[in-house]
């Protein structure tokens, strides 16, 4: 929301269950991309939203 990314037709954070992706936990799902991501900490999600949800690039470092 600080971004000014929220709203309809933008950014939206939704909280799920099962993934089916234990082994690779915590992880997050970029749509309409379909670009999965595992985090470890603050900064890989902050690495997460700059790169990919402002610039448009995937973080392949997180990239599962």
């Amino acid at each position: 929301k600080s971004l000014g990314m929220a709203g309809v037709g933008r950014v939206r954070i939704k909280q799920a269950g099962c993934l089916d992706r234990c082994a690779e936990c915590p992880v997050m799902v970029v749509y309409p991309e379909e670009v999965w991501y595992t985090f470890i900490d603050e900064q890989d999600v902050d690495d997460i939203i700059n790169q990919h949800l402002v610039a448009g690039q995937i973080v392949e470092r997180l990239k599962i």
